[in-house]
């Protein structure tokens, strides 16, 4: 089937109709034959269009290119964005995935609600993909290389060229006279794409014509059943999950084959929109979160994310700042307090008072955080109470307990704010009825497991 706008606007219709069409505009051959193409049918399109071109400032010629497009999309009246990174090299990181990364952040950070992201990624495309995964040792999701279409920041991204090969997109582009950029880091052979696209593939092909089209079906077939395996493993984390606080059951997941814990953590942590560990990451979460002594409190990090475990249940979490809990902050009556190191707010309210707190100056109050040694007498116990005690009684998670807030009063803790009030908050008469809360952006105390299992 040849490429042409005809054959294009039939793709996009069977697609849901989004509130505007973004085109991830270059300025090279392949993503300046989509923009042309839905240009000559915007008129037919339900939604308007519009063009962005990233510039990752990697190249001296980047600025160039910028211009380039800017006059191309004013010729044909599409609005366009503009975007500037100043990308550098990460050791140990692929500057092609870094730039990859930066430019959909940046492509996000513009999109409307609904609105649909286009990019002209083609067959040719998918099939290095596929080749890339597979030396790299990926799994049934990698293989499955670039989906036609998935959600995407508040919209949705679409691939409609994934059907076409880039002969065929020249064709298209010699016929409409088109002018693009030619990228000379394309030609680069040290990256792996440019080795695999420019000294293997030629070979393939040669051997196998139709290379780039039965190495995309085999991706295809590899999506199809790796959303048959996301339905199927869906179903078994609704035995596992608390939907309260995303921990998972331990002892429900160890009691599912061996081969299955594996493809279960990966399904609950890509659930939860986290970077998926590779398969060493996976198997040290298996082997020292999974089966570490009940005594233990293990952590496995990786990229973006890590896991701990506390009675029985596995915690999925954004990696802790560091954080120094000699810190104190004075308070002085204001109705919140922000506390470092991103453990969100402390909120002070009287319930018979819609004004500020009046503080009596004579008074030291602070909120600090809890020290080895803190004791304090809580309300309504009588008794001497360490704050570790309460900590470990009210089930605040082990990796949280150094940081939660205390107030105090003239040295002695009135409160540990969450869990308990005390005898020094009695004896200032204008705290009087105060209600304090702590509003953290984590999971920091263990609640009672709830399923959805039916």
């Amino acid at each position: 089937m040849p490429f042409n706008p005809d054959n294009l606007l039939d793709t996009l219709q069977k697609l849901p109709v989004p509130t505007g069409y973004l085109v991830g505009y270059s300025g090279g051959l392949d993503s300046h034959v989509l923009l042309d193409a839905l240009v000559s049918i915007q008129d037919l399109l339900t939604a308007p269009v519009r063009a962005i071109h990233t510039d990752h400032g990697l190249q001296s010629a980047s600025a160039a290119w910028a211009v380039h497009c800017h006059s191309v999309c004013a010729a044909y009246g599409i609005p366009l964005v503009e975007t500037s990174l100043n990308l550098l090299p990460v050791k140990g990181e692929s500057m092609e995935a870094v730039a990859r990364d930066a430019r959909y952040q940046a492509i996000a950070s513009v999109m409307e609600p609904g609105e649909m992201m286009l990019t002209a990624h083609h067959q040719d495309d998918q099939a290095e993909t596929l080749l890339l995964q597979l030396m790299r040792g990926a799994g049934l999701s990698g293989l499955a290389a670039m989906p036609s279409f998935n959600k995407f920041a508040d919209g949705t991204h679409a691939r409609p060229l994934l059907v076409y090969n880039r002969s065929e997109l020249e064709v298209y582009a010699s016929a409409r006279g088109l002018q693009w950029i030619e990228d000379g880091s394309n030609q680069d052979r040290s990256f792996d794409r440019n080795y695999l696209r420019h000294e293997v593939m030629p070979l393939l092909r040669k051997r196998w014509p139709a290379i780039a089209k039965t190495v995309s079906r085999s991706a295809r077939h590899c999506a199809e059943a790796d959303y048959l395996l996301e339905d199927l493993l869906g179903q078994q984390l609704v035995t596992l999950l608390d939907p309260a606080d995303n921990t998972l059951s331990i002892d429900r997941l160890l009691n599912f084959p061996t081969h299955h814990i594996g493809p279960l953590l990966r399904a609950w942590i890509k659930g939860s929109k986290y970077n998926v560990p590779d398969t060493f990451v996976l198997n040290r979460i298996v082997n020292e979160v999974l089966f570490a002594r009940p005594d233990r409190n293990p952590l496995v990090g990786w990229s973006g994310a890590e896991v701990r475990r506390f009675r029985n249940r596995l915690y999925l979490m954004l990696p802790l700042a560091t954080f120094d809990s000699g810190l104190s902050l004075a308070w002085r009556g204001e109705p919140t307090l922000d506390l470092p190191a991103g453990l969100g707010t402390v909120e002070f309210r009287l319930s018979d008072s819609t004004s500020g707190i009046d503080l009596t100056p004579s008074q030291q109050y602070k909120i600090r955080f809890r020290q080895a040694g803190d004791w304090c007498r809580p309300l309504g116990r009588g008794v001497k109470k360490s704050v570790k005690q309460l900590l470990q009684e009210y089930a605040v998670l082990p990796w949280v307990r150094d940081r939660v807030p205390v107030l105090e009063i003239a040295g002695e803790i009135a409160a540990v704010v969450g869990l308990c009030d005390c005898e020094p908050l009695k004896k200032a008469p204008e705290l009087k009825n105060l209600s304090i809360q702590w509003h953290a952006p984590f999971i920091w105390q263990q609640q009672p497991f709830i399923t959805t299992e039916q």
